[in-house]
């Protein structure tokens, strides 16, 4: 439910509504092809992700010591809510108060997604996680395809003269997720013993100290070290999809609402769909081989992104058909879809296979430091490329993350992982 909840904040704020709100509205800058709102937006979410990069790891190796998984979590999903809800007051007087509030509210959303995953392990055997993995990102795309419908329904067209309609969006993901989360906090049970820090000692020193000692023990988990690195490449261009999708269909693309509105539906769909899909199918060929070819199709997908008008151009002419670009955008965007659930949930199902129990939290912390480390790098990096090459061709970056990120995960063994995490529990036992 927590998955499902949260795909409010990823959809309305930063692919579907917000980020082109910002960009193409509230900043505007259309005379420099939006290069300044790029920047800022990118500038904004790369500062949040900086702060998970730092904070994460240390909030894992606390929640571990302490059994406070659900209370940071809680925290987290408020701070997400309250500051989401202030974004109706951003306008372009108060360009740097959208700055301020997207950072913040990026930040809660973010490590709070840390938070969740490290539940994963508790949820079931090993031999059932990535079913459960991708139904539960399944699940965030059928959350997010009703906050979204609804919102584009209700809200209109993102245009200088529909502002004072659209501006309601921050408001509306707000609530959706206060609403939706609930059954998270009534009803699933935390494991593990709190632990009460030595006298004089608080929990902060015992997190830097438990991450310390975790550093030193990284030699034992090679695999997930590897794999970690993949991560990091891998979701460098899926946050760059995910933060410039829509802007691109915006400002490169050129479409019109009823395909704006068409292209979220299709990604939604097939994304759940490939989310339950592949997690049925990765517990049988591996979680590792159902990543590597979901990074494959990523790489496809980029490179169909990138050649969208020259693509239209041979169909018409081979076909003999008046298909704009928009409409081969579309063929582009199921195929991004169909890859965006499974890569992310084959990869929390790795990590949660390669974490010992003990130590589930941090090594989610890990996780998610190699994930906001790699959005911070990847929405920074595409920023400042763009205004140098414009948005289209900045775009081929991703292709070569992805390639980076398949090249990387080659030498993981899952098995090995596997028993390396089930070693380091039995040391802990004993």
């Amino acid at each position: 439910m927590f998955d499902f909840a949260n795909q409010a904040y990823t959809l309305l704020i930063i692919t579907v509504i917000f980020g082109d709100l910002f960009t193409h509205v509230i900043v505007g800058d259309a005379e420099d092809g939006y290069r300044l709102g790029n920047l800022l937006w990118s500038l904004s979410l790369a500062v949040s992700y900086f702060m998970v990069v730092v904070s994460g790891p240390v909030c894992g190796a606390i929640m571990d010591f302490s059994a406070s998984k659900k209370r940071f979590l809680f925290v987290s999903y408020l701070l997400t809510v309250i500051s989401t809800a202030m974004l109706y007051f951003v306008s372009s007087e108060y360009i740097w108060l959208g700055v301020l509030l997207i950072i913040v509210s990026n930040f809660a959303y973010a490590i709070g997604e840390s938070f969740v995953a490290s539940f994963l392990p508790d949820l079931g055997p090993p031999q059932d996680l990535g079913k459960i993995s991708g139904f539960g990102w399944a699940m965030g795309y059928i959350g997010g395809l009703f906050a979204a419908g609804f919102a584009l329904a209700l809200l209109g067209e993102v245009s200088a003269e529909n502002f004072d309609r659209v501006r309601w969006v921050g408001p509306l993901a707000a609530v959706f997720f206060l609403v939706t989360a609930i059954p998270t906090f009534l009803w699933v049970r935390e494991r593990g013993r709190h632990h009460v820090p030595p006298p004089g000692t608080r929990y902060l020193t015992v997190g830097f100290q438990r991450l310390r000692t975790t550093l030193n023990e990284l030699a034992m988990f090679k695999d997930l070290v590897v794999f970690l690195t993949s991560v990091f490449f891998a979701m460098c261009g899926i946050y760059i999809i995910i933060t410039f999708a829509f802007i691109y269909g915006s400002q490169v693309i050129g479409w019109d609402e009823q395909t704006r509105v068409l292209m979220f539906i299709i990604v939604q769909i097939s994304a759940a769909a490939g989310a339950i899909g592949f997690g049925l199918v990765q517990d049988k060929i591996g979680a590792k081989v159902t990543y590597n070819i979901t990074l494959a199709m990523w790489v496809a997908a980029v490179l169909g992104i990138y050649g969208t008008p020259q693509m239209t151009e041979f169909v018409n002419e081979f076909f003999g058909v008046e298909w704009q670009a928009q409409h081969v955008f579309l063929v582009v965007g199921c195929l991004a879809g169909l890859s965006l659930g499974p890569t992310q949930s084959a990869s929390r199902t790795l990590v949660g296979l390669f974490a010992p129990h003990h130590k589930a939290a941090e090594f989610f912390g890990f996780w998610g430091l190699a994930s906001k480390l790699a959005a911070m790098i990847g929405v920074l990096g595409l920023g400042i490329l763009q205004t140098q090459v414009g948005l289209q061709g900045a775009i081929l970056f991703c292709g070569v993350l992805f390639a980076l990120a398949l090249l990387v995960s080659l030498p993981v063994n899952q098995a090995r992982g596997v028993q390396m995490a089930e070693r380091a529990d039995a040391l802990e036992a004993k």
